[in-house]
């Protein structure tokens, strides 16, 4: 026969385990830990140049830049947010203005912009992109690409208030 060891520390234990499980599973809804903000990228600030223009394409385009820009926490979408790229292209080095533009997220935090065919710098092929508008904190990234032979990048931000 088992015996039943009963003292305040078991009972208040016991207690609190009842109050928290129920019959049938936790009283209490489990949270989300909600959607972490994005972190910069060592080397993702390089040749940045603050106010690139918006517009509809770098240069004749044929390589497409996308993603999506949400809000941390929460993951909403985030429109009508700036979101800067460059990089080393067959029109121009990622330090040349005319290789920099700026486009805006649409009503689902979707961005999308076309540039030149993206060329390796130092052995690399790889694009920077960077949120900067100033409503949130700036992030900047700088994806590397398998291969130079890929005609796309996806980034996707995830911001914190400023």
């Amino acid at each position: 026969m088992t015996d039943i060891f009963l003292n305040r520390r078991s009972l208040i234990a016991g207690t609190g385990s009842v109050l928290a499980l129920g019959a049938t599973g936790l009283l209490w809804p489990a949270s989300a830990q909600g959607v972490a903000p994005t972190a910069s990228m060592s080397g993702g600030s390089n040749n940045y140049q603050k106010g690139a223009p918006i517009v509809q394409k770098i240069g004749k385009g044929g390589f497409l830049m996308t993603g999506t820009v949400r809000r941390a926490g929460d993951g909403a979408p985030l429109a009508n947010q700036r979101i800067q790229v460059w990089a080393h292209t067959v029109d121009g080095r990622e330090e040349d203005a005319r290789s920099h533009g700026a486009t805006l997220t649409d009503k689902n935090g979707v961005y999308r912009i076309e540039m030149p065919q993206i060329i390796p710098i130092f052995g690399q092929p790889h694009g920077h992109l960077a949120y900067d508008g100033g409503d949130f904190k700036t992030v900047f990234l700088r994806p590397v690409m398998k291969s130079a032979k890929e005609t796309s990048i996806e980034a996707n931000f995830v911001l914190q208030p400023a």
